[in-house]
């Protein structure tokens, strides 16, 4: 597949597509909302309804191995050619894509005040980490951007996807905000834009609003050593 239908349409719940290869429990389909384990957001979960028998399939883990997205299913017996309707872990999904958000709304927030750059970040039921280069450890400070960054989302900006071009990419480099900057594999680069506050190249899941985030509490801030700060959040 050219490109995952959640790249462009992260609110797509079902879908229905067809069993390109088959390896026990391991399956890969012509097209798939399924989010893999990439870019700190955790996988998607969910089921395969084959079309045939109406069998059902649990999807348990979703991956990305040499370009291509393999599903991992509770059980063997799907073939090559099968029909499958999928079915997404809505509610998985969506905190998690309002994770992403948030995600994104503070790191610009310490990175507009302090400069710092991003150096990890993984994505949780119960919370999110960010990890910025940021020389000094301020508690008081880091707290503060809390309050930042919930102006951001009680303004109700709306969030575009688009695609760009690496040539495009290259020109701005406000738009790789990862301390380790970009694959130099990656031709094509899905943007993610805040409007009228901030765009990054992410190929993760994320709302249509920041209105949709609900309120972000950082919870703890830790000191991981020279220049990296590691803040955890939650949203609701």
């Amino acid at each position: 597949m050219d490109r995952p239908l959640y790249l462009l349409n992260p609110y797509l719940k079902e879908f229905e597509a067809t069993v390109t290869k088959a390896d026990r429990t391991y399956v890969t389909l012509d097209q798939t909302a399924f989010y893999p384990n990439a870019g700190g957001q955790p996988f998607d979960k969910g089921v395969m309804e084959r079309l045939s028998d109406h069998k059902v399939f649990g999807v348990v883990y979703v991956g990305k191995f040499d370009g291509t997205i393999s599903h991992e299913v509770d059980q063997i017996g799907l073939q090559v050619g099968d029909k499958v309707s999928c079915r997404i872990d809505w509610s998985r999904r969506y905190l998690f894509m309002r994770y992403h958000t948030a995600s994104h709304i503070l790191s610009h927030v310490i990175h507009k005040e302090t400069g710092a750059l991003i150096t990890g970040s993984q994505i949780a039921e119960d919370k999110c980490r960010n990890d910025f280069s940021l020389e000094d450890f301020n508690r008081e400070q880091i707290y503060s951007f809390s309050d930042k960054a919930n102006e951001i989302v009680r303004k109700g900006l709306n969030v575009k996807l688009y695609f760009l071009s690496r040539e495009e990419v290259v020109k701005d480099p406000s738009l790789i905000m990862l301390a380790k900057g970009m694959s130099p594999d990656i031709k094509e680069f899905r943007i993610v834009e805040i409007e009228g506050f901030d765009r990054q190249a992410c190929g993760g899941c994320h709302v249509r609003n920041t209105s949709e985030i609900g309120k972000i509490h950082i919870k703890e801030i830790e000191n991981k050593g020279k220049n990296n700060r590691r803040v955890y959040f939650t949203v609701g």
